[in-house]
């Protein structure tokens, strides 16, 4: 299976993953709303594989400055996206400068890879990793990019406290919310609420009434969903300094004037580790990991 795309008439590059046809892929939303797939990784997995080189036949012969592909961890402002921010860029040299004038294919291979975020894209900003080939040239370079999708893994928490919350009218109604967990799994969830709302950024995810007219005294309501048919990720705090995803729910009240009554609180998201992986010990943590920023490294070719 390959990943690749055409230049143009002089070189097509293509990335071909060793475990390409073994590997799992994930769904990511694009900036304009769109879903894409592409091959999942976690932290500490290596990224290895073959750039591919296929030299036009009857073009001229491709002179370049040298050869790369890099590992890139990058988040994206939409509001500012002349100012990216890279917090990892690993580089493998492939080729001295010099001419292509066949097809080339170089080996590479980014060992237990540092991964410290999940993707994301939200409303305001994008978190996403790729592999990046790069042909240098001396007016202008030949790039290609590559998306790969990461997620974060949690074991369960160690502390889950529950949940209370409770909103009312003096003299008149009083509501009570009660959920027995704060740290939830993304695929599942369980709830007591009489109305309520999860949001992130300032996005509302999802939205439940149950509850119309005149309540009875002592009238215990439950609601379940399932949080696998929400696109969400799970929450994530101050990444590198530059966003955080947080999730809240919120009980309202309206009375049969239209006034309404809130009460919020937070809860935690986090991904559980598939069984398979949990054997190759991922135990992470289900809160964010701190900043941290992985300097640039450089792989010489062999000469």
């Amino acid at each position: 299976i390959f990943l690749g795309g055409l230049f143009g008439p002089v070189c097509e590059i293509d990335v071909l993953l060793n475990d390409a046809e073994n590997r799992r892929t994930a769904e990511l939303k694009t900036e304009d709303g769109k879903v894409e797939k592409h091959y999942l990784f976690y932290d500490g997995e290596s990224v290895s594989g073959k750039v591919n080189l296929n030299v036009k036949q009857g073009g001229k012969r491709l002179e370049h400055q040298g050869i790369r592909i890099e590992f890139v961890g990058q988040i994206e402002l939409f509001s500012d996206k002349s100012n990216t921010h890279e917090f990892v860029d690993l580089v493998k040299e492939l080729a001295l400068p010099g001419e292509l004038t066949q097809n080339r294919s170089y080996d590479f291979e980014f060992m237990q890879v540092e991964k410290p975020y999940e993707s994301y894209t939200g409303a305001n900003v994008r978190l996403r990793y790729f592999l990046r080939v790069t042909i240098v040239r001396r007016l202008s370079d030949l790039v290609k990019e590559y998306e790969l999708i990461v997620h974060q893994l949690a074991t369960y928490p160690d502390v889950n406290n529950s949940i209370k919350m409770e909103v009312g009218i003096e003299d008149c109604l009083h509501i009570e919310f009660e959920y027995n967990k704060s740290k939830i799994k993304i695929q599942h969830m369980e709830l007591q609420p009489v109305y309520f709302l999860t949001t992130t950024e300032t996005e509302t995810v999802a939205k439940y009434e149950i509850m119309d007219g005149a309540p009875v005294k002592g009238e215990s309501i439950p609601i379940r969903l399932f949080l696998a048919g929400y696109d969400l990720t799970p929450t994530m705090r101050d990444v590198n300094k530059k966003f955080s995803v947080r999730y809240f729910l919120n009980l309202v009240l309206v009375d049969e004037e239209d006034r309404r009554y809130f009460k919020q609180q937070e809860i935690v998201l986090w991904r559980k580790a598939p069984e398979k992986l949990r054997k190759r010990n991922f135990h992470q943590r289900y809160e964010s990991p701190e900043s941290r920023t992985q300097p640039v490294t450089t792989e010489q070719p062999e000469m």
